[in-house]
This record gives C-alpha cells, sequence and structure tokens, in this order.
C-alpha cells in the first residue's frame, strides 16, 4: 500500500508526496522539503525534481483517484455518518459517539474537538481534516474494529474536497446561519457548499434534515427524514427545561431525557434518537442511552464559585450566542456577565451583531480578544462597536484579565458567560499560538482567590 502524503512535514523515507493547491498555499512551493524529508515520488502539476516525478492536470483529481483505489475495499465495510450545519454538528456528531459506544457498537468521532475512538486520541488542525490524515485516521479506525464513523463536515472541508471519496449511510443538516460568508460571499453558495455532503450519499444513504430551518430544501433527497418542533417525520410535541436538563417527547411517544442544558440541544438529541433506531437499536435501549450522555468539552460546560455559575461555551456566531443566552434566561440569577471577542481575518459583518446580542442581553460585558490571526485586536474592537449606542462594557484585551475582572464583579447568585473559544487550547496570534484554555484559566483564578482569602 503506498503511504501517501499531502504535508511535506509528514513525509517519511518511502513516502509519496502529493503537491494540492489549496485555501492557504500551494503545495509545490514545498516539493524540495518533501524530498530532503525522505520522498521518493512526485505527483505535481508541474516541474522536474530529483526523484521519481508524475506531472498530471490536477494533483486533487489524481489523488482522490488514488485514494478511492487504495482504500475501497476497507471503506465498504464501514458505516460513515456525516454532519454539517453552522451550529450543532460537534454536539450532534459527539452524542452519537458516545451513545453507541454506550450501546456496544464501537464508533469513532472525527471533527472540532479532535480525534476519539475509546478515548481523546489527538487535536485536530481543521474540523474536516487533510484528506490524507483522514484517511490515515479511518484506517486507525478499521484496524481497531471502529466501522462506524461520524465525522463533522465543515462547508469550507466540502468546498476544497477533504471528505471526497467517502461516501456517507447517513447525511445530517442541523441549520445554516450567517457564518464563513466573508469566504462564500452569499448564504446561497454557503448551502450549496454543505450541499455537496448529501451528494456523497450511498446509493441506500439516508439525508436526515431539519424542517425547521430555512434552507432546508437545499438537503432534501429521496430518501429524507425530517426532523423538527413545528413539524416532520420526527416531531418534538412536548418538552420542560429544567436546572438538570430537559424532558422532551417526541411524536407523541417516545418520552426522552438529556441531562444537558439548552433548548436547541433538543435537536441535537432528536437527531441522535433517529440514527439510533435507524442503527436498529431498541426504544428502550436508545432512551436509556441518551439519558446517560454529556455534552463535548466546552459546551455549557459549568464551573460553580460560591453561588454564582462560570459557564464557558465555544459559541461564536450570532445564531449560537442567543441559543446560549436563551437558555441562561431560564436559569435563576441576578445579574448575567458576558465576555467573549471575535475572531481576527474573519467574517466582519457578524461583529457588531454579536457585539449588540451581549449588550442587549447582559448586565455587563467584557470585550476581549479571541483569535486574532493577523488583524490588529483595535481594529476588531472597532468593527465590534459600529452603531453601538449602549455604555454597559469595557474593553480589556488580555484575555485572563478579562477573565479576573468578570470573577470579581461576581456576588451572589450571579453568572458569566465565557463565549467563543470552548474546548480551544491556545489562542492564535499570527503565526504563533499561544496556550490558552478558558476552562483552565478560570480554575487557576479561582483557586489563587481562594488562597487569597484563606
Amino acid at each position: 500500500m503506498i503511504n501517501i502524503k499531502t504535508d511535506s512535514r509528514k513525509i517519511k523515507p518511502g513516502d509519496t508526496f502529493v503537491a494540492l493547491r489549496g485555501i492557504d498555499g500551494d503545495g509545490h512551493n514545498y516539493i524540495e522539503t518533501a524530498i530532503k524529508n525522505g520522498a521518493t515520488k512526485i505527483i505535481a502539476e508541474e516541474g522536474a525534481y530529483s526523484v521519481e516525478t508524475i506531472i498530471v492536470p490536477d494533483s486533487r483529481e489524481y489523488l482522490l483517484e488514488l485514494l478511492s483505489n487504495q482504500y475501497k475495499e476497507y471503506l465498504d465495510e464501514m458505516t460513515f455518518i456525516g454532519i454539517t450545519g453552522t451550529n450543532g454538528k460537534t454536539t450532534t456528531a459527539y452524542l452519537i459517539y458516545q451513545a453507541c459506544n454506550l450501546l456496544d457498537r464501537k464508533c469513532a468521532y472525527i471533527g472540532t474537538i479532535g480525534f476519539y475512538m475509546d478515548c481523546k486520541i489527538c487535536n485536530l488542525a481543521n474540523t474536516s481534516p487533510d484528506i490524507c490524515d483522514l484517511y490515515d485516521m479511518i484506517m486507525d479506525c478499521y484496524e481497531s474494529g471502529y466501522k462506524t464513523i461520524v465525522l463533522e463536515a465543515s462547508s469550507q472541508g466540502l468546498a476544497y474536497n477533504r471528505l471526497a471519496t467517502l461516501t456517507f449511510d447517513y447525511a445530517i443538516f442541523t441549520n445554516l446561519t450567517p457564518e464563513h460568508l466573508d469566504y462564500h460571499k452569499s448564504m446561497h453558495n454557503y448551502a450549496l457548499a454543505k450541499q455537496k455532503l448529501f451528494k456523497q450519499l450511498k446509493k441506500d444513504g439516508v439525508s436526515i434534515v431539519n424542517i425547521d430551518d430555512p434552507y432546508y430544501s437545499y438537503y432534501i433527497n429521496n430518501n429524507t427524514i425530517t426532523y423538527g418542533f413545528n413539524s416532520g417525520d420526527y416531531r418534538v410535541t412536548d418538552y420542560q427545561l429544567n436546572l438538570n436538563g430537559i424532558d422532551f417527547v417526541i411524536n407523541y411517544k417516545y418520552h426522552v431525557k438529556l441531562n444537558i442544558l439548552g433548548k436547541y440541544n433538543i435537536y441535537n438529541a432528536l437527531v441522535t434518537f433517529i440514527v439510533l433506531q435507524k442503527l436498529a437499536f431498541s426504544d428502550d435501549k436508545i432512551i436509556r442511552a441518551i439519558g446517560k450522555l454529556k455534552p463535548p468539552d466546552g459546551r455549557m460546560d459549568i464551573i460553580s464559585y460560591r453561588s454564582n455559575s462560570i459557564i464557558i461555551d465555544y459559541a461564536h456566531t450570532p445564531d449560537a450566542m442567543e441559543n446560549v443566552i436563551d437558555t441562561i434566561k431560564e436559569i435563576q440569577h441576578r445579574h448575567l456577565y458576558i465576555i467573549f471577542g471575535c475572531t481576527g481575518n474573519r467574517d466582519r459583518l457578524k461583529r457588531p451583531i454579536m457585539m449588540n446580542i451581549a449588550l442587549n442581553n447582559a448586565d455587563y460585558v467584557i470585550v476581549t480578544s479571541d483569535d486574532l490571526h493577523y488583524e490588529p485586536f483595535g481594529h476588531i474592537v472597532n468593527d465590534m462597536q459600529k452603531g453601538i449606542t449602549k455604555t454597559n462594557y469595557e474593553i480589556i484585551q488580555d484575555r485572563k484579565l478579562a477573565i479576573e475582572k468578570g470573577i470579581s464583579l461576581l456576588k451572589e447568585q450571579d453568572i458569566i458567560l465565557i463565549l467563543g473559544k470552548g474546548h480551544e487550547e491556545a489562542l492564535i496570534i499570527g503565526n504563533k499560538k499561544i496556550p490558552f484554555k478558558d476552562h483552565k484559566v478560570v480554575l487557576d483564578i479561582l483557586n489563587y482567590n481562594y488562597t487569597m482569602e484563606m
């Protein structure tokens, strides 16, 4: 079997390097590095090199055909569940992954929070990883007996064919709200990018579509199951929210308990229920398994501090922010504080929208840094402040100092929302990744406070 790589840094002696043109660069610029690292064969669209070289019209198409031929017999034995949408991908995928394993069906997860089999194997650079890395993970799963894999499918990953050659047993659409429009330019283009997942269904594959979402029609085909609150093949006919989670009813028949906060998580649990039914588990077993599920890292992660709650969440879009805030409104509290920032070199239009949402719902907001990439913090904040008339906020660029200030405001039965980073373990500034995880920073600050008070 040929060992194929598209990242010159990962080349080992004897590997084949395929030079791809992509979002952030051109693999042809790294061919000499690949050869230096031991590549003995180059696939490229131009040039002449010191090792065996094949020049092709389209190196990406060549790679896809090569991978398809090499791995087809293994992929045919596996079940692939793909999930796309703006919000809810990670939680839905992680719930399905957990539930399958609770029901003794060995299932792996590949997505935003990493690569998991029986436990977390590693972090990933992208929600939808490089296609060669993806195939390496799939083969690790196959050889370890994990023949069901649930994958998150990002719009850019689909647009750049990182999931190409895979065919899916189930393709799931969660929702579509404005995001990545700096790349896609319009919601129509964004919807079409995600539609690619549904064109990769197997002949008997099933699409599972949120019919409450205005963009649902992009994802309907001849074998579609719909779900939602308002209508659908699987409809939520009743629900109750409480401090411990959610109780809800499907089609007046199935009574389900989910020990995770947030009305929006009913959608995620509903999809999990549908997939498990399609995988032929009994209703009783499904309901018991869902009752044992936990949220993924960095999603509604609650840290108690005296009578207060510090909640860390990945919400980084207007829709996700509103969903989290709506959940908090169901929890009794005195004051709500929000700490968040906006990502650099990304969709600028959502910045003032998110600022308005925070200011209109919180008693006080602290604006801080998120991943700046190559954009100055002041430039991001200027965008966030456009059209703003409220003054219930301050700006603290240092994220740790911002969290310290937020915690210092807590009195009794108050809540802080720390949004945007969730599970992430670093702040990206330029080409540097600075270790930083909100949960760890909060615990460090609280320990310091406890020590000072003793």
